[in-house]
């Protein structure tokens, strides 16, 4: 595979699109381990490197696929949702889920955090530790980029943290955040345009 150019940091942040139609090419497990170094870069909370990171195998998709599933639908139902339309959305999501060449699960140990005695700052130290993985799922995604890989954020595992747990006998202090997607994008793949930014829209002075 020939060597891929460098870019500059701006034109990889450009560049990073969510790319969710891959090869069949298996990723690499270095490649892996790689992408998950550079999340581990990310400034982290009282210095504690709160994430963890697990490499999902086949079986156990199954397994995550499952126990999300039937979250899901409880909540489905309590909306309202007509049945086929729960069960196309549950397929979709399995789908999505057993497809991906490889899958990793993000999560927090939350035992990490501080034990403030006030409700408002052990909400800010929760959101704090939140916000610390999502600058470890942005350096995982853009070293995946820098890679060939593409990759795909998917929020589901948040709104069953304890269902993810227990499909996954994962520690009680575990808390889920995220599964990404990552493999060789198809060659046809080819993400919408970015709708036009204006950072002025988005910029506060005072």
């Amino acid at each position: 595979m020939p060597e891929r150019e460098p870019q500059s940091l701006e034109a990889a942040i450009a560049g990073r699109r969510s790319v969710r139609h891959f090869t069949d090419r298996p990723v690499e497990p270095e490649a892996i381990e790689a992408v998950i170094e550079a999340a581990c870069l990310a400034p982290a909370p009282h210095h504690t490197r709160p994430w963890r990171f697990v490499v999902l195998s086949h079986d156990t998709r199954a397994a995550l696929a499952k126990a999300m599933g039937r979250a899901w639908r409880r909540d489905l139902q309590r909306d309202g949702v007509e049945q086929t339309r729960i069960e196309a959305l549950l397929e979709r999501s399995r789908e999505r889920i057993m497809a991906a060449p490889a899958l990793v699960l993000v999560g927090i140990l939350a035992g990490a955090q501080r034990s403030w005695p006030d409700a408002r700052r052990r909400r800010s130290e929760a959101m704090m530790f939140a916000q610390s993985t999502g600058t470890a799922l942005q350096n995982l995604m853009l070293a995946a980029h820098g890679r060939g890989l593409g990759s795909y954020w998917i929020s589901a595992p948040l709104f069953c943290p304890a269902a993810v747990r227990r499909a996954l006998g994962l520690p009680p202090d575990f808390e889920a955040q995220a599964l990404v997607a990552l493999g060789y994008p198809r060659p046809a793949n080819r993400p919408p345009r970015r709708p036009p930014l204006t950072v002025d829209d988005f910029l506060i002075h005072r």
